[in-house]
């Protein structure tokens, strides 16, 4: 008697852990799809990579330093200019 129920108990345990290493496929073949649509989402998207955000913000700030001691200048000039006499 004890031998049939031990079958039984043994193929619905085989039969749980097919259903556990089915399940566990599936999931990472979900994951899988989900992130091959987020990055097809991201690529249309157009975004801009960090690293080229980084260079340009880093060219706008040297940039607007170099006009602002240009925009010094001029006006040093200016106010040179100014404390002459005109003939």
């Amino acid at each position: 008697m004890a031998q049939p129920s031990s079958r039984i108990f043994d193929n619905v345990g085989r039969m749980m852990n097919d259903a556990a290493g089915v399940a566990d496929g599936m999931r990472r073949e979900v994951e899988s799809l989900v992130r091959a649509q987020a990055e097809r989402f991201v690529m249309d998207m157009n975004l801009v990579k960090r690293e080229d955000y980084d260079a340009l913000r880093e060219l706008v700030q040297r940039q607007s330093a170099e006009l602002r001691a240009l925009k010094d200048e001029v006006a040093a000039l200016k106010g040179a200019g100014d404390a002459q006499p005109k003939p």
